[in-house]
């Protein structure tokens, strides 16, 4: 049993099933039908790619491998058992004589004061998609804003980390809005979309080569991208953000690129694990379990080729801890060899958008076009499925102008930061609502809040996460439309329902980010104000007291990334 179809998932079912041609039975468990092709997400925010492009189906390239669709809750190592919830909330249990843990990373999380209420991470498609709609809108409503000030704030988009994610995002960004600007009839003659990339680090890229990083910052500096190195957001509001240099950026759009930590369900496990992630030895078996296995960003693999560091968590290590793993079950059985876990990276590669990008292959530093060429060449060769497909739209976008619709199916409470579940977009009544998850009575951060709990009326239509120390306001429910005299139904009353397909006006309870930051300030957050009523809808004659409910968190995320 293999729990998570990211790259090490993905790689390690791939690997598996050419091994076993049929003589064991191979369960894939995920909460998705999909391998996700992450480094390509920025591409699909910013409009160049189609979300099925970086979509590989499980079922259509895994030949051989069982499928099922749900999300890991927790994990019996004594009765070798699994349990998990499927999209539609029912529960189930799966034995293993085998498992392999690849649950991949979620958002990393501080405690700065409105981040988790008004930033949006970008791990899964969800929030690609909901980012895509979002610029989208911003620019659309900033072209029919008659006042100046609200113009700017909505063509303005601050990214908070200058890593990977975060440079490739702000790159490809300010060419989607600059697109969507020229387009826009009550934009022109105004200034271009100010987009700013932010990071605590001296330099962007920190973790690579200089000189990549000095490409990057001089690409995303003629672009008019302003980068500003040790700096970070000191508090978010709903109109903006507060910088730790004491200046106000005022702006609807906060990207949370900041880096990620291991799968809560790690911790929840109750195994050793190092900088949060779970202890395995070069062989990627975890000690003291009987033939269970972890690789990924879930697990601290040992770098035997920097004896007493770990593996970076990156989607090159993933792939080929996946193919080790793959094999060393295989040995179990009979099959070969077990072998320890050694790569030298090949080097690294950053997308710029256009016809730019940084690499450096087999550690020749790359620029401009020819450092894109071998980049989408990579891409291409990594990818299991859809090449084809992928180049299509490459070549459409170079030939064709981009293409500026939001359908708005993703909603900003969809995606909240503060997600142990990025690769799922947030539903009423969904499984991240239900019940006790880990045996450990660790629930995730996430849950037992409402989709739409902690969300006030923001200018531009979409209900985003407000303070949590005040009460929230919603899209309008059952008990709002319900006519006057009739009693309250059993979801209204009853916080612990089991099916709750109208979200209730209730307040929230604060709660502690589970990182810790070393040197960023702390203040108080403010209340959103409450969502003016709807038209078209009718209220109760009597307003109905608000349920107070405590978080108490839910399930992990169960299917992961890498």
């Amino acid at each position: 049993m293999i729990v998570g179809a990211g790259f090490a998932g993905y790689q390690c079912a791939r690997t598996l099933a050419k091994k076993a041609r049929g003589a064991v039975e191979i369960v894939l468990v995920n909460p998705n039908d999909y391998f996700l092709y992450l480094p390509l997400l920025p591409e699909v925010a910013a409009g160049v790619l189609e979300p099925r492009r970086v979509s590989v189906s499980l079922t259509g390239t895994l030949p051989g491998v069982r499928l099922v669709l749900g999300q890991v809750t927790g994990v019996d190592l004594t009765s070798r058992r699994v349990t998990y919830t499927d999209p539609e909330a029912n529960t189930g249990t799966l034995g293993y004589d085998r498992l392999v843990l690849t649950v991949g990373s979620v958002n990393k999380l501080l405690p700065i004061p409105g981040v988790t209420e008004h930033a949006h991470g970008f791990r899964g498609m969800p929030e690609a998609l909901y980012l895509r709609d979002h610029v989208t809108r911003q620019i659309e409503l900033a072209g029919a804003a008659r006042d100046p000030a609200e113009r700017t704030a909505r063509t303005t988009f601050v990214v908070v980390g200058a890593g990977y994610t975060g440079t490739e995002v702000a790159a490809h960004g300010v060419l989607f809005t600059d697109a969507l600007a020229r387009q826009n009839a009550g934009l022109r003659g105004d200034r271009r979309p100010r987009w700013m990339l932010l990071d605590l680090a001296d330099r962007i890229l920190p973790e690579l080569d200089p000189r990549l990083s000095h490409t990057a910052h001089r690409v995303l500096r003629k672009r008019g991208v302003e980068v500003r190195t040790g700096t970070s957001v000191k508090e978010a509001t709903s109109d903006g953000v507060l910088l730790d240099d004491g200046s106000f950026v005022a702006s609807r759009s906060l990207i949370w690129c900041v880096g990620v930590r291991p799968d809560p369900l790690v911790a929840s496990m109750g195994l050793p694990t190092e900088r949060g992630r779970l202890c395995v030895d070069e062989y990627l078996a975890v000690p003291g379990c009987t033939d269970v296995w972890a690789c990924g960003d879930a697990a601290a693999v040992p770098d035997l080729t920097r004896p007493g560091q770990l593996t970076p968590m990156t989607a090159q290590h993933a792939q080929r801890q996946g193919r080790v793993a793959a094999e060393n079950v295989a040995a179990s059985f009979g099959r070969g060899t077990p072998r320890p876990y050694a790569h030298h990276d090949l080097g690294f590669m950053v997308d710029l958008g256009g016809i730019q990008a940084a690499a450096n292959p087999l550690h020749v530093p790359l620029s401009g076009p020819v450092a894109n060429v071998v980049t989408r060449g990579y891409h291409l060769l990594a990818m299991p499925g859809n090449r084809v497909r992928v180049a299509a739209d490459w070549t459409l976008d170079a030939l064709l102008p981009r293409q500026g619709v939001q359908l708005g199916l993703v909603r900003s409470w969809s995606v909240p930061l503060d997600t142990a579940t990025p690769e799922l977009a947030r539903v009423p009544g969904g499984p991240e609502e239900s019940g006790d998850h880990h045996q450990d009575g660790e629930r995730r951060q996430d849950a037992g809040r409402r989709p739409d709990e902690g969300h006030g009326r923001r200018p531009d239509g979409e209900p985003p996460r407000a303070a949590r120390s005040g009460p929230a306001a919603t899209p309008p429910s059952a008990e709002a439309t319900r006519p006057p005299g009739e009693p309250p139904s059993a979801q209204a009353t009853d916080p612990n329902a089991p099916h709750r397909p109208e979200p209730p006006n209730h307040p929230q309870t604060p709660q502690e980010s589970q990182d810790t930051p070393q040197d960023l300030p702390r203040s108080q957050d403010a209340p959103r104000p409450e969502e003016p009523h709807r038209p078209g809808t009718s209220t109760p004659s009597t307003p109905q007291p608000p349920v107070t409910q405590q978080r108490t968190g839910g399930p992990p995320h169960h299917g992961g990334r890498a």
